[in-house]
């Protein structure tokens, strides 16, 4: 009977494993679902905002596939620990399938970038979404101003979740230190910055729409940034050197940005600033810790960029956080193509010098780049897992070894199987209602660990 490894349990892995045991030209398939975290879902786990419970909602179909009584979910297993290589896993099955996404964020490159109170908007999200790689310390909220570098969905919710009230956050899961720390925030304007126009810009309307929708902050937009955007125009005038129709997302989000132009102040406790055309250059320090961000103005280039004006702006900023794209990161023993940022393939086989490596795979963002919505995996996943059929027949002679599991123990890994992840939602379950809440996050590698052990002792706020 084949046995397929997936790499990955966010989106695209379990789709992967969906489309295996769903599909009917192999019957019998089993998949065993691997993690490096004890914990399931991926970025669904730790990357959304605490308060898109909808998006968070499709852990329950998530959950579905992995409790197939043909899927085994296999947490704390990391690729490159402990002698496992790609190489040996292979040994250990029919066939891998990586799904192990873009962990890295992408930099500013500029001078003043690695100063105290600098940040990836990843580790941000991290922190407030309790992964256990997040710093310890994790964020202070004590500057008056944020500046936010871009102007996609992350970017959005980051800029959102420091202009919320803390106790919108108390029914969610947000850990206890992260909602402790946003209660007592000083932010009060948070400076989301692009260097592009809104017609541009890579937020979808719907996360746009959810700012003007906070009822302790106000959205505010200069019409001299809008000014500048060639698709931008009052409703009596055409859109002066538009080159191409835009596209409904766009058109949408030039409305939505017109109208908080147009609308009056309303002297609410928090503003979130939307600026455009301004590049940063530099930030600017004082004592060792960011103070501000210098920003170049910029104009629309007649091909789609944009240009620089040699006019620039400060942005005073106590924190600034960068959300300028994720990146994906190399595993040793795969091909990987560092301009773009993903494995080399070809309909998802993994190509060694050009030539298709029998067994090897990938799907999602390690295979095409951070594109796309969470739905775009599993049409990603449906590609990578019809090559791996078309393939099915070479694969089926190769020889494996017994049952995974024991190899892996016995190199040293201590999987976390589906039982266990039940134990750390029973304990996070009753973190919550020790602390007067719903479930709360366990934000630690012990924590965790300890819980899928069933040795999670008495409930801790910290």
């Amino acid at each position: 009977m084949p046995r397929i490894a997936v790499v990955g349990s966010g989106p695209s892995g379990v789709y992967t494993a969906q489309a295996l045991v769903q599909q009917t030209l192999v019957p019998g398939i089993l998949v065993d679902v691997l993690d490096r975290l004890p914990a399931p879902y991926g970025l669904v786990r730790y990357g959304v905002a605490p308060d898109h419970e909808k998006i968070k909602s499709l852990q329950n179909t998530l959950r579905s596939v992995l409790e197939h009584d043909r899927v085994r979910f296999l947490g704390n297993v990391e690729i490159g620990a402990r002698g496992l290589t790609p190489e040996r896993l292979l040994g250990l099955y029919h066939a891998v399938v990586y799904c192990v996404g873009a962990a890295r964020d992408r930099r500013l490159g500029i001078p003043g970038e690695d100063l105290a109170g600098s940040h990836s908007a990843t580790d941000f999200v991290s922190w407030y979404s309790a992964h256990p790689d997040a710093a310890p310390a994790g964020f202070g909220l004590g500057a008056r101003s944020v500046v936010v570098v871009g102007v996609g969905n992350v970017a959005v919710d980051v800029a959102r979740v420091l202009a919320r009230g803390a106790e919108d956050f108390r029914p969610t899961d947000v850990p206890h230190p992260a909602l402790g720390a946003l209660a007592d925030s000083a932010v009060r304007d948070v400076h989301m910055v692009g260097r592009r126009g809104p017609s541009q810009a890579k937020f979808t309307t719907k996360e746009l729409r959810e700012l003007g929708a906070l009822p302790s902050a106000e959205v505010r937009v200069e019409p001299a940034d809008l000014a500048l955007d060639p698709a931008y125009a009052p409703a009596r005038a055409p859109a002066a050197g538009a080159s191409q129709p835009l596209a409904a997302v766009n058109r949408r989000n030039i409305e939505v940005v017109r109208n908080w132009a147009d609308a009056p102040e309303q002297g609410r406790a928090r503003r979130i600033h939307l600026r455009f055309f301004l590049r940063p250059v530099e930030l600017l320090g004082a004592g060792g810790r960011v103070r501000a961000v210098r920003f170049e103005r910029t104009a629309p280039d007649g091909a789609g960029g944009v240009r620089g004006t040699g006019t620039y702006e400060e942005i005073e900023a106590g924190l600034v956080l960068r959300a300028v794209g994720y990146r994906g990161v190399p595993i040793a023993g795969l091909p990987f193509d560092e301009t773009s940022g993903t494995v080399p393939h070809l309909a998802g086989r993994i190509l060694r010098d050009g030539v298709a490596s029998p067994g090897e795979y990938v799907a999602g963002w390690i295979k095409r780049g951070p594109t796309g919505v969470i739905g775009t995996n599993r049409a990603c996943a449906k590609e990578t897992v019809g090559s791996l059929l078309a393939d099915g027949a070479r694969l089926a002679g190769r020889r494996i070894e017994g049952d995974p599991v024991d190899a892996l123990r016995a190199a040293g890994h201590h999987p976390v199987e589906w039982p266990g992840w039940l134990a750390i939602e029973d304990a996070e379950a009753a973190l919550g209602a020790a602390l007067g809440r719903r479930s709360v996050k366990i934000p630690d590698w012990e924590g965790l660990l300890a819980a899928a052990r069933g040795e999670a002792g008495p409930p801790s706020p910290t």
